[in-house]
């Protein structure tokens, strides 16, 4: 499984950003998978930001960013995360993952849960 994000960047305090994430390779396309996306600071552990099913009918977000960010699904392939009034402690390196057999519900936020990570794409937010 391959997996490619897109559409980081540098954006003011309050402003918005989507970012893309798109997955190939025959395993994925055999499977059905759960995305995800967390991120990443220099120094600390990759933290949960938010998720969706392999529906798309269920999706779940860190505290931080319930309100502002939205995971959506369009497709088996890409997963998009809007997001919305951007604050200066969102800046990190945000990562894209997929599992085909994880527990959402369960272990949604356990990074070493997740089979599959994309290279990561950085946002940063100034003040």
């Amino acid at each position: 499984v391959q997996l490619v994000e897109s559409g980081g960047g540098l954006v003011q305090a309050g402003g918005s950003l989507r970012l893309s994430c798109v997955a190939s390779g025959r395993t994925f396309s055999s499977h059905v998978y759960a995305m995800g996306w967390f991120r990443q600071t220099q120094g600390q552990g990759r933290e949960f930001v938010a998720a969706v099913s392999w529906s798309g009918g269920s999706t779940y977000y860190a505290d931080s960013v319930k309100g502002r960010f939205t995971i959506s699904r369009d497709n088996q392939n890409t997963t998009r995360l809007q997001m919305n009034n951007l604050k200066p402690e969102d800046t990190a390196v945000y990562y894209c993952a997929v599992d085909s057999s994880l527990s959402l519900e369960r272990h949604r936020t356990i990074a070493t849960k997740w089979a599959y990570w994309g290279q990561g794409t950085q946002v940063t937010v100034s003040s």
